[in-house]
This record gives structure tokens, C-alpha cells and sequence, in this order.
């Protein structure tokens, strides 16, 4: 495998507070699941190699904090992002309802550019627990949309970060997607 086989790509990890953010990179990462909530202040950042078609690719993940006291300090981890998971809690409708303005910030402060998107609806072993959780087809709806809205087919996955359920196959899914973009890229400019 040549260099011009491995690519960089920076992900951001976007969505309100507490919807698990943290825990689903640090889940994907092989790191511990830790209970209790504790505020990331700007960003966080982790680094993840792995192959996927024939490509060695490192992502650079970004946890952005989903405070509104940190929106002027998440703008400049925008930059450069090549494409994003978008998560909020099936518990907590109000981080589902508020999903649109995650996505505009992301646009936003990313040059206009849209990228690749996966919606994650995160704490799915909560779903059974609470009787207010935001139904399915809502989320598979709203990826509908985003996948119109930006170009690119936007999957839904539900995940848990304490269980580890799907947590691995939203960030492959995201990889898979980037290296598929770039692969057309490549084919729409003759490379």
C-alpha cells in the first residue's frame, strides 16, 4: 500500500450536553465505560487508525462540549472537519428537537462545506426505561432529511456507550462513507 493510499480525516463529534458524546469516543477507543457526567470544556480529542478499503486512515475525532457557554470556542474545532456524528439521547426528546441547529453550526463553521453525517441516537439501553424516549421512525425520518438536505446518505444508528452496542459501527460507517466520498472525488476530477 502506497501513501497516496492513507488519508487523514478530522470527525466531529456534535450534539448537546450529556447526550454521551464522551462516552461513545471513549467506548470506540477501548476505554472504560465511566457513569457519572463530566463536562467537556471545548474539546476533546483522540486519535483512531484503521483500514478500510484499501486505505490506511487515521481519524482525528473531535468531541466538541455542547454547552451554550462553549459556542464560541467550538467554532474553531469546525474547521477542516471532513464529516461529523450527530448525537443526541433517545431519552431526552428536547437534544432530538434541537438536532437542526447542530447541524447549521456545523455548516457554518465549516466553510459552508457539508460532509458526511451518521445521526446517532445514543443511550439505547435507556430506551426501555423511560416512556419518553424519541420514537424510531422520528430519527430515521430526520436522517431522510438531512440526507437531502446535504447530499450525502445519512444513516441512523441507535447506540449505547455502556453497552458498547453499535458504538464501533457508527464510526465505521462514518469511515466507509468518507473514503467512498473520496473515491468519487477522485473519479469526478479524472484522478
Amino acid at each position: 500500500m502506497n501513501s497516496l493510499n492513507q488519508k487523514i480525516f478530522k470527525i466531529v463529534l456534535l450534539g448537546e450536553g450529556a447526550v454521551g458524546k464522551t462516552s461513545l469516543k471513549r467506548t470506540y477507543m477501548g476505554e472504560e465505560f465511566v457513569e457519572g457526567y463530566k463536562m467537556t470544556v471545548g474539546a476533546d480529542f483522540a486519535v483512531k487508525k484503521l483500514e478500510v478499503d484499501y486505505y490506511k486512515i487515521t481519524l482525528q475525532i473531535w468531541d466538541l462540549a455542547g454547552q451554550l457557554r462553549f459556542d464560541a470556542v467550538r467554532e474553531a474545532y469546525y474547521r477542516g472537519a471532513k464529516g461529523a456524528l450527530l448525537v443526541f439521547d433517545v431519552s431526552r426528546p428536547e437534544t432530538y428537537e434541537i438536532l437542526p441547529k447542530w447541524s447549521n453550526e456545523l455548516i457554518k463553521n465549516n466553510g459552508g462545506k457539508k460532509v458526511p453525517i451518521i445521526l446517532i441516537g445514543n443511550k439505547s439501553d435507556l430506551r426501555d426505561k423511560n416512556s419518553q424516549t424519541v420514537p424510531i421512525n422520528y430519527a430515521e425520518d430526520y436522517a431522510e432529511k438531512l440526507t437531502l438536505w446535504s447530499g450525502y446518505h445519512v444513516s441512523y444508528i441507535e447506540t449505547s456507550a455502556k453497552t458498547g452496542d453499535n458504538v464501533e459501527k457508527a464510526f465505521s460507517e462514518l469511515a466507509l462513507q468518507l473514503v467512498r466520498n473520496l473515491e468519487k472525488l477522485k473519479v469526478e476530477l479524472g484522478m
